[in-house]
């Protein structure tokens, strides 16, 4: 899974979002160092509703404007855990190398 695929799940694991609300959350959480341009973000998040990781529905920001919030699924939530549980492996096997030399 592309990593912006998996930083839009782990973004919604804590409720749902709106696209802009993901793209700040992204931002705030990795202390600026990710942006999310919003001709990637749009594409993966219909991807991943198409894959029916993600639901959404129209509602109201905080700004009072109509908005799509996006939030995991059952099936979302599961793929998430696997995704994290690989990344971990992953991440071990690079530490590993990086500490070879």
């Amino acid at each position: 899974m592309a990593p912006l695929a998996l930083m839009i799940l782990a973004t919604l694991e804590a409720g749902p979002n709106h696209g802009f609300g993901i793209t700040l959350h992204i931002q705030s959480v990795s202390g600026g160092l990710l942006s999310v341009e919003e001709g990637s973000l749009y594409p993966a998040l219909h991807r991943l509703e198409k894959e029916g990781l993600l639901a959404s529905e129209w509602n109201t920001t905080a700004a009072s404007r109509k908005a799509r919030f996006y939030r995991l699924t059952p099936i979302g939530r599961k793929r998430l855990a696997k995704i994290r549980e690989e990344w971990a492996e992953t991440t071990k096997g690079i530490n590993r190398l990086l500490r070879f030399v």
